[in-house]
């Protein structure tokens, strides 16, 4: 489910996987493997801040009210 999240908010932001995960400092590649597994509480709440959400949020998806 973080995985799909992410990828929702890098669509909206107009931004690729690979650019976040150099803008936060996240090893190339680990983002993607998300998808299967979970990630660390740290690179977690990298990205959550990158987006300006929460960790929850992001964890849980972001009601579309909130999004506008």
């Amino acid at each position: 489910m973080i995985y799909r999240n992410i990828l929702a908010l890098c669509k909206k932001a107009g931004i690729r996987i690979s650019n976040l995960e150099k803008e936060t400092g996240i090893g190339n590649g680990t983002i993607a493997r998300w998808e299967k597994s979970s990630p660390s509480v740290d690179n977690a709440k990298k990205v959550a801040d990158f987006f300006g959400v929460t960790v929850d949020q992001l964890l849980n998806g972001i009601p579309e009210a909130a999004e506008e």
